[in-house]
């Protein structure tokens, strides 16, 4: 690799960095092809994630010294809140994007809680990457509860929604 073709993959590198911190992403990879056998391959990543899960951990948490008679009705939801994400029924995000409940502006969502859902319903939109990625029911059930707002940013692996 010439000297030259170095400081555009730096700068091309820079440029990466920059574009994941200006919109707020965890981690961009890109795969750039120059020929049979020269390429860049290139994965940029900042840890955001561990400064946000104290956050929602500390947010159950605050309600539940309100009433001594309510603190035994409280402590359960408290403790399945603490981590939807390890629900049987929890719906995970596949990627990386921002959620969408209904499929354009103004229309009705795509769910609702106590909604009759079959596997393979449009659950909701997660785009990345200006792509509208439809996600699908993966069993058939009845939802329990959504877990993100529209609009929302979500990470790769982040409950969407529970399905029972």
């Amino acid at each position: 690799m010439t000297n030259k073709s170095h400081e555009a993959d730096v700068a091309f590198i820079k440029a990466l960095a920059e574009l994941l911190r200006e919109n707020d992403l965890t981690e961009l990879q890109v795969k750039r092809e120059y020929g049979d056998d020269d390429s860049l391959n290139v994965r940029v990543s900042r840890q955001t994630a561990m400064a946000a899960a104290p956050m929602q951990v500390q947010v159950p948490a605050a309600p539940a010294p309100v009433a001594a008679a309510a603190a035994p009705a409280a402590a359960a939801p408290a403790a399945a809140n603490d981590d939807p994400a390890s629900h049987p029924g929890a719906v995970t995000s596949p990627m990386v994007g921002t959620v969408y409940l209904q499929p354009e502006p103004g229309s009705p969502s795509f769910i609702s809680v106590g909604a009759q859902v079959s596997e393979g319903d449009t659950l909701l939109i997660v785009e990345a990457m200006k792509t509208m990625n439809h996600i699908p029911a993966p069993k058939s059930g009845t939802v329990k509860r959504i877990l993100v707002e529209d609009g929302a940013a979500v990470e790769f692996g982040s409950p969407l929604v529970i399905i029972e």
